[in-house]
């Protein structure tokens, strides 16, 4: 194959590439704008609380402008061929690259430090879990784990035996969170049903045996290859980008006015 024809399939691929990206970011941030405004119909479909909604939103809007935004830059520097585009969509991709490895570093040479502040919030959160009224958005959202999971407290359900001074007799009747109850049919298939909030003290056999931690570490041991495969497969794309990029930027004619002839 000739330089120019290698060339002109480097523009095609990285082209075609892109335009995929910038339309999916698109998509993404459609529907985070859909699930942002219209949060009441998720929430009654899905069971999920109103800030877990909220913070995926969030983060599907920033995925979404991030990626739309490389598309972009991608698709018309590879398709009018300039330089400069090409050259902020490889240091972009580049800056996304090293941000994600430096995370993957951090995470893993502070897992330690990292599990124990989980646990303090989690048991902070499990204390602070109102005995009367509707919970908080955070608490809300431990009823959400504790419902997906299966899991009742973080080490064990007798996490919730936990009272203070200013708990009155009738509140020690309701320790425990309605989520670590199981279905009324007595599996866990529709745990969504659950009201949050707290219940009367149940029978043991009604409540999630487990802790959350213990569920947590199962989930991460049945899901590591998965996890691990489609990091490793993100940043194999992102390198291969980074490689094409570059490839186009040095290989491309530095005297032109293409972008000016085109506009």
């Amino acid at each position: 194959m000739s330089p120019k024809s290698c060339l002109g399939c480097t523009k095609c691929f990285l082209f075609l590439l892109n335009l995929f990206f910038f339309f999916l970011g698109i998509l993404l941030l459609a529907f985070s704008f859909w699930v942002l405004f219209d949060r009441q119909s998720f929430a009654a479909v899905l069971g999920s609380p109103l800030v877990s909604l909220r913070v995926w939103s969030y983060g599907f809007s920033g995925v979404g402008i991030v990626t739309m935004l490389l598309g972009f830059l991608g698709c018309l520097g590879a398709l009018k061929e300039v330089k400069v585009m090409l050259g902020l969509y490889f240091g972009l991709l580049l800056l996304l690259f090293t941000a994600q490895i430096t995370v993957a570093i951090i995470v893993y040479t502070q897992r330690a430090a990292l599990a124990t502040k989980v646990a303090t919030y989690a048991e902070e959160l499990i204390r602070g879990y109102p005995a009367q009224g509707p919970p908080g958005d955070p608490h809300e959202s431990w009823d959400a784990v504790q419902q997906q999971l299966g899991c009742c407290g973080w080490k064990r359900p007798q996490d919730w035996d936990h009272h203070d001074d200013t708990t009155t007799d009738r509140d020690r009747g309701r320790a425990i969170a309605c989520s670590c109850l199981r279905a009324p049919n007595g599996t866990h298939k529709n745990p969504w049903m659950l009201p949050h909030g707290r219940c009367p003290t149940a029978d043991p056999e009604d409540i999630f045996p487990r802790g959350c931690k213990e569920s947590v570490q199962t989930w991460l041991a049945g899901n590591l290859v998965t996890v691990v495969a489609v990091c490793v497969g993100i940043g194999l794309g992102e390198l291969s980008l980074l490689m094409l990029s570059m490839f186009l930027v040095r290989n491309l004619d530095s005297h032109y006015e293409k972008l000016l002839r085109g506009l």
